[in-house]
């Protein structure tokens, strides 16, 4: 069974969430390796414990890892409302199988039940694992990302067949042609930069830090959920998110009132 190579670019210093985050999200790793690494048999996906969403809606939820979102509004990797209840981290390799399956079969779902209607949003990560390849194919989704094509050359990249083909260079190119990416030597250019280059590798350390070590891993809300796990774990996951925000928000609301009646009665 292959190991995924890591990128040498930067370090690997898991992020300052302390030891039990770090320990926890762990798990989501090993999860997912197992779930995930080439030469696993699709019906294991459905079986990973670390997909499970206890009925305790506070169960298996870090909070430092729900800090990861970035909801910013001019965020080109990202899909749905920046003020969504609901945040799905992403962090993926354009040459992973099973990332494909999720991105062909599953997130399209997703969009449509949830970001469409403004519970949901989606954040990618850059995941490069794999290699070289890997990283032409992140600097490349980036860079299409700033022609505003992302989520374009995302569909062209897990398109049934296209990572047997390769992601050289010039696959890349032809990738981004395909996806609309209309100033073709700037998106060169870009791929090549050093902002790419950063870009990828603030992504990539993001996801060494929590303790992933495979493709695809997911934080929903500061759930982990490790692997191309069936449409279903993703929507329990979502709804209870959805629904511990509605129940937050409607905690906080309630106590501001009270706060102000408070302070009318001085």
């Amino acid at each position: 069974m292959p190991t995924p190579k890591k990128s040498t670019s930067g370090s690997k210093k898991p992020l300052a969430y302390g030891a039990v985050i770090v320990v926890a999200a762990g798990l989501l790793g090993f999860a997912s390796y197992k779930a995930t690494a080439p030469g696993t048999s699709s019906a294991n996906t459905s079986t990973s414990p670390a997909a499970e969403v206890s009925a305790d809606p506070q169960a298996g939820i870090y909070p430092e890892l729900a800090k990861l979102t970035r909801r910013d509004a001019d965020d080109k990797l990202a899909v749905g409302r920046a003020d969504a209840p609901v945040v799905l981290i992403e962090y993926a390799d354009f040459k992973c199988g099973y990332c494909g399956k999720f991105a062909r079969d599953t997130e399209p779902e997703l969009i449509k039940e949830y970001v469409e209607d403004g519970t949901l949003r989606i954040e990618w990560r850059n995941f490069p694992i794999f290699g070289e390849e890997s990283e032409n194919a992140a600097r490349g989704a980036w860079a299409a990302g700033q022609q505003n094509r992302f989520w374009e050359f995302h569909a062209a990249a897990y398109a049934e067949g296209a990572k047997e083909k390769g992601f050289a260079k010039d696959r890349v190119k032809a990738l981004a042609q395909e996806a609309g990416v209309k100033d073709l030597a700037r998106f060169m250019k870009d791929l090549d930069g050093e902002a790419a280059r950063a870009a990828v590798a603030k992504d990539q350390e993001q996801a060494y830090g929590i303790g992933a070590t495979s493709t695809p891993s997911f934080l929903i809300n500061g759930r982990p959920i490790a692997g191309a796990q069936p449409k279903e774990a993703f929507t329990q996951a979502i709804e209870t998110a959805a629904e511990q925000a509605k129940t937050t928000a409607g905690a906080g609301a309630t106590e501001d009132k009270a706060e102000s009646s408070a302070d009318s009665a001085k």
